[in-house]
């Protein structure tokens, strides 16, 4: 069975966002957090305004800012370049230091290669889906035919039920993935808390828009800090809301001149 969100939802997020302070160790989702959404990921395209926003950011905060992504760190280096961030691609199952050293949890899974075949006739067959292979991940986009999203489950919950429980299968928006288990944003954020001295005492603050942000929320909840959710419908484990992508990159913006 897919995983299901568990956002240990108690009260809806408030749009009341927190004081801004500069002990924060930010995280920043990518795609319908820092980008608006697109139908396909080659599509989306970073303005000079939001690299300039990032670099302000990193000297706001010490160097204690991050983008953590569903994304490979291939695509991310692409899109973002120059800026020169810490970085977590495919959930944190690959990451990289702000110097550039990069990192892999896993080598590529060879349980996966089954499914690989499987995938690309099944989307051959299918227009308007697109699929990408990650390497130790597959992850099926059909934000272009979103009234297949009951064959795409179905079609994915068959694979993943051949890969067995070491896998997981992951429903985002108009997105499905098969990934190793183990390994979520929640352990990408906790790594760089732990393990990188720019983050560590700082209180952690994450913003994403999907299921797949919410084990950060969580994670970040647990450890005093704020989770803010892009978008107010649907239950979640965020503690606080901004409407839209527009909405974030302002409030992003006025962290470089607020707070003590």
């Amino acid at each position: 069975m897919p995983k299901s969100p568990t956002p240990s939802y108690s009260s809806p997020p408030s749009s009341q966002l927190p004081v801004p302070r500069r002990d924060w160790a930010l995280f920043l989702d990518f795609d319908g957090t820092l980008v608006s959404l697109e139908a396909h990921p080659d599509d989306v395209h970073v303005s000079p305004r939001l690299k300039a926003l990032l670099g302000e950011l990193d000297k706001t905060f010490g160097g204690a800012v991050a983008v953590v992504s569903g994304r490979p760190l291939d695509q991310l280096e692409r899109l973002l370049a120059p800026v020169s961030l810490p970085m977590a691609g495919i959930h944190g199952l690959e990451w990289r230091e702000a110097d550039g050293t990069r990192h892999t949890a896993i080598d590529q899974p060879a349980p996966l290669a089954s499914c690989r075949d499987a995938l690309a006739g099944f989307v051959a067959a299918h227009p308007g889906l697109h699929y990408e292979d990650k390497g130790v991940t597959l992850t099926l986009h059909y934000r272009g035919a979103p009234e297949l999203a009951e064959t795409c489950r179905k079609f994915f919950e068959a694979q993943h039920q051949a890969l067995g429980d070491t896998f997981e299968l992951i429903l985002g928006k108009c997105v499905l993935e098969l990934r190793p288990g183990g390994y979520h944003k929640g352990t990408a954020v906790a790594r760089l808390l732990d393990e990188t001295p720019a983050f560590q005492t700082r209180t952690p603050v994450f913003i994403g828009d999907d299921v797949t942000d919410e084990d950060a929320f969580r994670v970040v909840n647990a450890r005093d800090g704020h989770s803010v959710r892009v978008g107010s419908q649907g239950e979640t484990a965020a503690t606080c809301y901004l409407e839209s992508v527009q909405e974030v990159l302002t409030w992003l913006e006025s962290l470089t001149t607020q707070g003590p």
